[in-house]
């Protein structure tokens, strides 16, 4: 049983948090879900009110070395929000420096732009942050999902079957 660590705030995109979610705690793992608050977080269907969903722990409080795998839903809002958080890019340089896998959906890799954790990588995201991606040093795809050493990208909710059997992989 692997331990993951989702990091989200309000904006995420339903689909791209709750179905990973699921698909890794049928398969036995125990996910965890941070945010900069424990406050209940707004979901997002496309630009529609979703569910809200309560965190688990504070990104203040997260232990990155607790945790086998780090995984960031989109949604426009979501990374948008918490690439302004020094915690949630101090989690991620984290992950990425000990070569944990890290796995992004659709706008998720921005969160790993701003981490300057792109340089040289190979990566897929939804198309209008592909030239963010590419400014921060990434060979930028469309692809389905990319798995790129520790680190997994899809590009929308489309995607989400191919991104889940990646992370399960991912976990062995």
């Amino acid at each position: 049983m692997a331990r993951v660590l989702i990091i989200a705030t309000d904006g995420f995109e339903q689909s791209e948090l709750l179905e990973p979610r699921d698909a890794l705690r049928d398969a036995g793992h125990d996910v965890t879900l941070a945010s900069p608050t424990t406050d209940p977080i707004q979901g997002m269907i496309h630009d529609k009110k979703g569910e809200t969903v309560s965190p688990d722990m504070t990104l203040a409080d997260v232990d990155t070395a607790a945790h086998d795998m780090l995984l960031l839903p989109g949604g426009v809002a979501n990374p948008d929000t918490l690439r302004m958080n020094p915690d949630a890019i101090g989690i991620i340089r984290a992950f990425m420096a000990r070569g944990a896998p890290v796995a992004a959906i659709c706008h998720g890799p921005w969160l790993l732009a701003e981490a300057d954790a792109l340089h040289g990588r190979r990566v897929t995201a939804w198309p209008s942050i592909r030239t963010d991606l590419r400014n921060a040093g990434a060979d930028v795809v469309d692809e389905a999902v990319v798995v790129d050493g520790n680190l997994i990208t899809s590009r929308n909710p489309g995607d989400i079957p191919a991104f889940n059997q990646a992370l399960l992989a991912a976990l062995g």
